[in-house]
């Protein structure tokens, strides 16, 4: 794991496939003995919310075996980063500009952003901000406009919880921490990491959140042009399959992948992994795409809107 400095906050990452260059934790860059080639196919993988890169690790392998350079991260608040209790320090802009300070510090022009849950939402905001970085979307699971009343029933006694039940919840992440590691399955480990972690900054991330945009406008998204794979599922209500089904409309160069359930790609990965292993090898064979932000004029817009969907 290696780190960079964020608005003078640490954010931890990890490299699957070598690459040109290797960050100790020190934040010295250096080839390290045993880093491989350069590999110039660069994929970041992000998290979910209150989780860590730690649920991408199995992916990140996959990918780098079949020759991307996988990049997981811990976005601030998040994993191995600093988690300060500054609730104005989080928001989906702020995840969308630390990837792009990510891709800055490895010295990437481009590359595809993954993201799962909030790591979906967040590489949207990036295509609103800066889609020239952006080689390629995985939309793994949107928060949309159809999923915030069921957001909102879910999360909103979690942050009650880790506010105002904060010396509570510390009695049970100590608990949880006395549970060794070695005795729980890769997911197990990713799902108690939930409660294994201080609560104060998890209920400041929460805060934050709800106090800014969750995703761009439906309007500002039809005039995405980054290539995008969406991947849905049905039966999950903070994360319905209309929310998929709708972006995969919205955006010009998007295609929709149903997964079977939540954890398909996590315990029965073999399908989906196919699938965004050979969308990964379709974006980088392909031109690049000029891209530019998009514009904000009423008729631009309504021009874009009347695009239909390449599926």
């Amino acid at each position: 794991m290696a780190f960079f400095r964020f608005q003078d906050q640490q954010i931890a990452y990890t490299e699957y496939g070598g690459g040109p260059a290797a960050v100790t934790a020190s934040g010295k860059r250096g080839r390290t003995a045993s880093a491989a080639p350069a590999i110039a196919r660069p994929v970041i993988l992000v998290h979910g919310l209150l989780l860590s890169q730690e649920m991408h690790r199995p992916l990140a392998e996959d990918l780098a075996a079949r020759g991307n350079r996988a990049i997981t991260v811990d976005l601030l608040g998040h994993g191995e980063s600093d988690r300060p209790r500054d609730m104005w320090r989080y928001s989906m802009s702020i995840f969308a500009e630390q990837l792009v300070a990510l891709m800055d510090h490895l010295e990437l022009k481009q590359a595809v952003v993954m993201g799962t849950s909030l790591g979906a939402n967040a590489a949207l905001e990036i295509a609103a901000s800066s889609p020239e970085r952006l080689r390629g979307m995985v939309i793994e699971m949107p928060v949309l406009d159809n999923a915030l009343p069921a957001a909102a029933v879910t999360f909103t006694p979690i942050l009650l919880a880790l506010t105002f039940g904060e010396q509570i919840m510390k009695v049970v992440a100590n608990g949880a921490r006395a549970v060794p590691r070695a005795l729980l399955p890769h997911y197990g480990n990713v799902v108690l990491d939930l409660v294994r972690q201080e609560p104060g900054p998890g209920g400041a991330l929460l805060q934050g959140l709800f106090f800014g945009r969750i995703a761009p406008h439906r309007s500002e998204r039809r005039t995405f042009k980054t290539p995008a794979l969406v991947i849905g599922h049905r039966r999950d209500p903070v994360h319905p399959f209309s929310d998929a089904g709708q972006l995969a409309e919205e955006l010009p160069n998007a295609r929709l992948l149903q997964a079977d359930s939540l954890v398909e790609l996590r315990l029965k990965p073999e399908r989906l992994t196919e699938e965004i292993a050979a969308f990964l090898d379709e974006v980088w064979k392909a031109p690049r795409v000029r891209t530019k932000r998009p514009p904000t004029n009423a008729t631009a817009l309504s021009a874009k809107a009347g695009k239909a969907p390449l599926r």
